[in-house]
């Protein structure tokens, strides 16, 4: 990876993003470790490959797969979301996903297909809410796990993912800043203590 391609972008972005959640706490600054993983388009796996085996249930450190999936998803590629929709369909009944839509990915969703996709996120059982507002990234907790997407023009460019404590509740705390801030797709604000 390249210091200065998609991949090192986004991991200086988080590290900037977890220590300054850190220091706003009172805790020392952050090192990232060896538990990061950071894919490029191009690579070998692709980001998608990967979000796609995370989102699918690989086992967890606990051998458990991932039931709970929380997430800000700044834009709707079809060729991600049809990988993330077979991943999906594969991690059984007892799963909750619960995603906020931002920027142009909430303009798609409140736009003229948003009915179509509001229907398919339905099936799928996929709670979705509309933020108005956008962000430069993604963010999921799926289930033990922190993934942080970052796009470009063409697309997933980079994808990091990490088990790390402090990735996880920088993570936690964006997804929950968006959810109390978010409308749900189809009618009232949400309840901010459901997140």
């Amino acid at each position: 990876m390249a210091d200065s391609g998609p991949g090192a972008v986004l991991r200086s972005l988080v590290a900037r993003a977890v220590d300054a959640d850190r220091e706003t706490n009172g805790e020392e600054h952050w090192s990232d470790d060896h538990r990061i993983v950071v894919t490029e388009r191009g690579g070998d796996p692709e980001p998608v490959d990967v979000l796609s085996s995370v989102v699918g249930g690989t086992a967890s450190a606990t051998g458990r797969r991932q039931r709970s999936i929380v997430g800000v998803i700044p834009r709707i590629e079809v060729s991600t979301v049809r990988r993330l929709r077979d991943a999906l369909d594969g991690t059984g009944p007892d799963r909750s996903v619960r995603l906020v839509f931002t920027g142009a990915a909430a303009e798609r969703l409140s736009g003229m297909s948003g009915d179509v996709l509001r229907a398919a996120l339905a099936r799928h059982e996929i709670e979705a809410t509309v933020h108005d507002g956008d962000s430069p990234i993604a963010v999921l907790l799926v289930g033990e796990r922190a993934v942080v997407g970052l796009f470009d023009e063409d697309g997933l460019a980079a994808l990091l993912t990490t088990d790390a404590p402090e990735v996880r509740s920088w993570a936690a705390g964006v997804c929950r800043r968006y959810v109390s801030a978010a409308a749900d797709a189809s009618g009232p604000p949400v309840d901010p203590e459901r997140s």
